[in-house]
């Protein structure tokens, strides 16, 4: 595992961890995801888009906070007056073929 990156350990626990690791050569941040000692498998996420996942991770912190101290409470405990924006999803293409499933055919032991 390269010197910068960090591990985090699944809610579910049963040894699931996911790993991050900075690849600077590459221009990638890895996410991996790992049961024990084996990978299950991993996204390489263009340097360039860490600003987006970090905005998209704060609002979700931000939404936490503000759930934890009720409706209508800013995260300081103050009363809100101004709305919460929802944060931008930038679509880049049709997904709706890409989870098809398909059932293998069994295999045949001789």
């Amino acid at each position: 595992m390269p010197s910068f990156g960090d591990l985090f350990t699944d809610l579910r626990g049963e040894d699931r961890t996911l790993r991050v690791s900075y690849h600077p050569d590459r221009g990638a941040v890895v996410l991996s995801l790992w049961s024990g000692t084996l990978c299950r498998g991993s996204f390489r996420l263009p340097a360039d888009d860490v600003d987006r996942l970090l905005a998209l991770l704060t609002a979700v912190r931000t939404a936490g906070v503000d759930d934890a101290a009720g409706p209508g409470t800013a995260a300081g405990g103050s009363e809100s007056t101004a709305p919460v924006p929802e944060p931008s999803v930038e679509r880049t293409g049709d997904v709706s073929g890409t989870a098809r499933r398909v059932v293998l055919p069994t295999p045949r032991v001789a």
